[in-house]
């Protein structure tokens, strides 16, 4: 890195020492205050303890007590533990107040956190149930997701980054529901295949109101044939009618898509 000039180390190496969990102090001064997130956090820790996942708390020491600076929910949630009497820490300098909110603000904000798609294909790595099936579901639909976006945003065909509303879809609609509503999407050609695609196709296929009115290869049909200017108008639709967009794409498509013939007549499209 020619461009960057490395700044002086000037603190001592830090030391790792083994702790009882509950002596580890928090100052709420600087720290987060714990959400309905953060306890979630805290007990999915606790009821899926692991060493192999996990990372020592960064502490300071104040006057004979530790001040964690990194790692409260890691902390804590070891402090819950019945069967854990210590862990190993990391500490750090930081006799004033403000080295420790200094340190607590570095900890937070130079890091890079995983993706949803990252962790998608880490989970499939990982055997986990869930993420193979929508895996499989993409795989068979000729979908699949992509660990992040494609240079110059140039997607192809069947290519997503959806991977939270497949999950969804999956989990409402089963691995064959999913599987065919990412069909249609990639039978469409569609570059890449969006989250408002996905949800106005579930719905056109499965929704009470457009249920069995509409077939899946029409829809594809006229998703290829609308290409972008689907969006585009059932996003304007949805401005005008206050709408989410994909429930404005799901206008647009019906509206442009060949009905099922009813009582030996077709419908008007």
């Amino acid at each position: 890195m020619p461009d960057v000039a490395p700044s002086d180390v000037t603190m001592s190496v830090p030391i790792f020492i083994d702790v009882d969990p509950t002596r580890l102090l928090v100052d709420e001064s600087y720290q987060r205050n714990l959400s309905e997130r953060s306890v979630r956090l805290i007990r999915r820790i606790v009821g899926g303890w692991d060493w192999r996942a996990f990372k020592p708390p960064v502490v300071v020491d104040v006057d004979g007590k530790l001040h964690v600076v990194d790692g409260q929910h890691t902390a804590i949630a070891a402090a819950s533990h019945p069967g854990i009497t210590t862990i190993p820490v990391m500490m750090v300098e930081g006799e004033r107040h403000e080295d420790r909110a200094a340190a607590f603000v570095k900890h937070n904000r130079d890091r890079i956190s995983a993706t949803p798609t990252q962790l998608h294909h880490a989970l499939v790595a990982a055997g986990d149930e869930d993420a193979l099936t929508i895996d499989q579901a993409c795989r068979r639909a000729g979908a699949r997701i992509l660990r992040q976006p494609p240079g110059e945003g140039r997607f192809k065909v069947g290519e997503t980054l959806a991977v939270s509303c497949i999950r969804t879809l999956c989990s409402r609609r089963g691995a064959m529901g999913g599987r065919q509503v990412l069909q249609t999407c990639v039978e469409g050609m569609m570059a890449p295949v969006s989250a408002a695609a996905l949800k106005a196709v579930e719905e056109l296929l499965f929704g009470e109101s457009y249920r069995g009115q509409v077939q899946a290869a029409d829809i594809a049909t006229t998703i290829r044939e609308m290409g972008t200017r689907a969006e585009r108008e059932g996003a304007r639709f949805a401005a005008e009618h206050d709408l989410p967009a994909w429930k404005g794409l799901v206008v647009i498509l019906f509206r442009n898509t060949k009905k099922v013939r009813s009582h030996g007549r077709r419908a008007a499209a």
